[in-house]
């Protein structure tokens, strides 16, 4: 288990050691002043294609002294939203100085990253061209293993609008999108035959979970090889329920904020209280330590006038839609889970595997004993992250059902 834990840390170390020591550069501005971020004038084209792209520098340690030694970029594309409209996410290309000299087209980690928060500022392209992005440890994992990655934003996180937190349905075209988009950066000589592999845990889980779902009929040209997802909220009423009074109700706030913004039919802001006005727009404006300190052991009930809204037909169609499980993935899956995930229930993911199951999918299920929630990507993530390579290497999986 100390191994598990002590290889994330010591690949973003390596990653560093192998820049130059330099002068650290000014610290890039924040999405909300940054030009780059702006809504752009036209979204013709197809999904995946580049709006605007720029060359940055990326640092793998806060204080920005290493410089990370390898190529990327940062993007515009376009992309859909939940209900089907064309939209503009950010995100981040990165093509690692190793050269591939494996079979094909060097492959491409379609990555998802865990809840981020939903201000502009906690955009990953921000935070990895700021040297403090979380999870910067399986990025360099997978680039020191010569693959390419990249990184989507989410719809409205980094870009103008507000972030459709917890919404499977644009988070996984989102993530299929910025695989695409890679291909399409041509300095990075990346190819649309490449295999592709979505990586997620939590927030993350949940978008390479739709992605894999989505990929046959959203996007068959992305070559999707497997889908490792971990820490996976599947079905947003057991979360919602399951953190309703606990330390974690933060997080169904900003969940309730992105779902409402993702479908605006839903009676949500309309029947706001006081306290439920105030909590939303610390949401909007909260990375993920801030939402989450920012309503502990509340309770849905006493922001709205509605005491139970989730049972209003409107929301159960619109949660519904985003339960994942119930579209056989082409690819193969890769889930795991702590067995006492104290956010995420670990029922849920027993229930996500039995209709992975149900519907003929290729599942091979890791419960991770005695692990919380964030234990269970620390211990767990190389695992799943190396399931990934076998699969985007041609070799088969080995089922679980």
């Amino acid at each position: 288990m100390l191994r598990r834990v002590l290889v994330p840390l010591l690949a973003a170390v390596t990653m560093a050691a192998m820049a130059p020591a330099a002068v650290a550069d000014p610290a890039p501005p924040s999405p909300a002043v940054d030009p780059f971020y702006t809504a752009p004038t036209s979204l013709a084209g197809a999904p995946g294609d580049v709006i605007r792209q720029r060359d940055v520098q990326l640092y793998a340690e806060p204080f920005r002294v290493f410089p990370a030694p390898v190529k990327a970029w940062q993007v515009v594309y376009r992309s859909t939203s939940a209900t089907g409209t064309p939209n503009a996410v950010s995100g981040t290309v990165i093509v690692p100085p190793i050269p591939w000299t494996g079979a094909g087209a060097r492959p491409i980690v379609a990555y998802a990253m865990g809840t981020q928060g939903l201000a502009d500022n906690c955009a990953p392209s921000y935070h990895l061209r700021n040297g403090d992005e979380v999870e910067i440890a399986f990025i360099v994992q997978a680039l020191l293993k010569g693959w390419a990655v990249a990184v989507t934003d989410y719809e409205g996180l980094g870009m103008p609008g507000t972030h459709t937190y917890a919404v499977g349905q644009s988070s996984g075209r989102a993530l299929l999108d910025v695989a695409r988009a890679a291909a399409r950066v041509p300095e990075a000589g990346l190819s649309a035959s490449a295999p592709v592999g979505a990586f997620g845990y939590s927030q993350g889980g949940q978008a390479a979970a739709a992605a894999g779902e989505l990929q046959a009929t959203y996007a068959p040209d992305v070559k999707l090889a497997g889908v490792s997802e971990g820490g996976v909220p599947s079905d947003l009423n057991v979360v919602a329920k399951s953190n309703d009074g606990g330390i974690g109700f933060g997080l169904v706030v900003g969940a309730a904020t992105g779902l409402a913004t993702a479908y605006p039919e839903l009676p949500f802001t309309d029947i706001l209280t006081a306290r439920g006005k105030q909590l939303v727009e610390t949401a909007k404006n909260s990375c993920v330590v801030g939402l989450v300190a920012s309503a502990p052991f509340g309770r849905l009930k006493t922001l709205t006038t509605n005491p139970d809204v989730l049972n209003d037909p409107r929301w159960k169609v619109r949660l519904a839609e985003n339960q994942l499980g119930n579209v056989k993935p082409a690819a193969p899956i890769y889930l795991y889970h702590g067995t006492v995930d104290e956010l995420i229930p670990y029922s849920g993911a027993v229930a996500l595997k039995n209709r992975y199951c149900a519907v003929g999918a290729n599942i091979q299920w890791q419960p991770v004993p005695l692990a919380g929630h964030i234990v269970g990507v620390s211990v767990w993530g190389t695992t799943a992250l190396n399931w990934l390579g076998d699969r985007m290497s041609g070799k088969p999986a080995t089922p679980s059902c």
